[in-house]
């Protein structure tokens, strides 16, 4: 059975960082495409950021510059690090595990909270 669990995340001031995490269990980064989506209050689900298995990564144009996505292979992990947050970036952070090119979303892990203060 396939689990994904998010950490990472928490309550910050606007311009600071966290780091996010998404640890995977039976399931394996390799060949597949990896991603984070967020969704506040009372708005739709969004992609932020993806690395597919082409290694090319995908950012939502209001994170550019501020967040970047990367992959630890070997312990099966997925990274979100995130400066200059914003008040904007206050919502339930999703890992999710998507097909080869990013184009179907398999698994969703169950969230976490980033809250940005400002």
């Amino acid at each position: 059975q396939v689990h994904l669990l998010e950490s990472g995340g928490g309550s910050v001031q606007a311009g600071g960082s966290l780091r996010l995490s998404c640890t995977a269990s039976g399931y394996s980064y390799s060949g597949h495409c990896m991603g984070w989506f967020r969704q506040a209050p009372g708005k739709e689900r969004e992609r932020v950021a993806t690395l597919d298995v082409a290694r090319t990564k995908w950012y939502l144009d209001s994170v550019k510059g501020r967040f970047f996505i990367s992959q630890d292979e070997n312990k099966n992990i997925l990274y979100l690090h995130m400066s200059s947050l914003k008040s904007e970036d206050t919502a339930m952070y999703y890992c999710a595990a998507l097909s080869r090119y990013c184009e179907r979303i398999d698994y969703w892990g169950q969230g976490t909270q980033v809250t940005v203060s400002s």
